[in-house]
């Protein structure tokens, strides 16, 4: 049975932007086994932080690192399950029932009763009044409810990106289990996303969610209220498309002394600096930019721009060949 759920432009221009930022983060990137662990560590931070574990980052990272750390021994062990967890979990289909509660399992081992194993009574999600805001759905169900949506899933035409979305927000309204429903709701749709494409093995999109926290909840209660996921699917991918565009701005940070050399940089400012890293990406795909495409790709006026352009030349950074609305900027050798 289909969940419900609308597709709407804002989903496609989105889909559209995300599949165009995957392709301008570097391949290498995704074979740092250094670069991986850090932002796997971020991931977990970030998921953990959002069912209000106690650890900071570096905690976290120690953790992680085998190092004693001084903490609560129930979030101590969050950490662990969920480093072990994120290690297996991408060798699992995404969606086989069984997959599922090994994954949950692996979570929960050591810290919930019922771990690896659906609820056997009703559940309730309470604001910070008390107050019922959402009920699961009855535990008998829970098992049913699960198997469909993943054969749904597997069945569907419809792509990834919405798809993973659709699995991530059902999980939270069918909350099949005590406790471990968000996590599992944000790492399942990780996986098949990373089955789509394997750079979200390791992408931290939960990052960007714990810093909107309050807007995820939003999303979940007005998806909830609707029966129409819309929202939350809208909502999703605007994270995936801004985590994407926080790993190619700082692969382009961190790059910015391999494109310039020192003595260039001591005479950029930061505007100018943050330009030549809006720019970089277009320029070494495509071996040239125009003034026009500079100013789309910088959101900088037109006069600004050339302005820009005209000292990167100066600087030796760029040469130019034509005259005015027909002049490239190409990078120098």
């Amino acid at each position: 049975m289909k969940p419900p759920f609308t597709i709407t432009e804002k989903m496609i221009n989105l889909i559209v932007e995300i599949t165009e930022k995957i392709t301008r983060v570097e391949i290498e990137k995704e074979r740092n086994l250094h670069l991986r662990k850090t932002n796997r560590i971020r991931s977990i931070h970030s998921s953990l932080a959002i069912e209000q574990n106690s650890l900071s980052l570096e905690q976290v990272t120690d953790v992680i690192n085998g190092k004693l750390v001084i903490g609560d021994l129930e979030d101590i062990r969050e950490v662990q399950n969920a480093y072990q967890a994120y290690g297996k979990v991408f060798q699992l289909s995404p969606y086989s029932v069984k997959g599922f509660l090994t994954a949950h399992k692996l979570l929960t081992q050591d810290l919930l009763r019922e771990s690896g194993a659906f609820r056997m009574g009703d559940v309730g999600v309470y604001d910070a009044e008390g107050k019922v805001i959402h009920v699961g759905a009855r535990p008998q169900y829970v098992n049913g409810l699960i198997s469909d949506l993943f054969t749904w899933a597997k069945e569907a035409t419809v792509h990834e990106l919405i798809k993973s979305c659709v699995v991530h927000f059902e999980i939270e309204m069918i909350h099949p289990f005590p406790d471990g429903n968000g996590r599992m709701g944000r790492l399942w749709q990780n996986l098949i996303l990373s089955q789509w494409h394997p750079i979200f093995e390791w992408i931290p999109i939960e990052t960007i969610i714990y810093a909107n926290q309050q807007k995820y909840y939003d999303a979940l209660g007005e998806g909830d209220k609707a029966n129409d996921s819309q929202v939350f699917i809208e909502f999703i991918l605007d994270v995936i498309s801004q985590t994407l565009s926080d790993i190619e701005n700082q692969e382009l940070s961190d790059k910015l002394s391999d494109i310039l050399s020192d003595k260039v940089l001591d005479k950029l400012n930061d505007k100018e600096k943050d330009f030549v890293r809006k720019i970089y990406p277009h320029l070494k795909e495509n071996k040239e930019i125009g003034n026009s495409k500079a100013v789309q790709l910088s959101d900088i006026p037109s006069a600004t721009v050339r302005r820009y352009l005209k000292k990167l030349v100066e600087l030796e950074v760029l040469t130019s060949k034509g005259e005015n609305r027909n002049r490239k900027y190409l990078l120098k050798d």
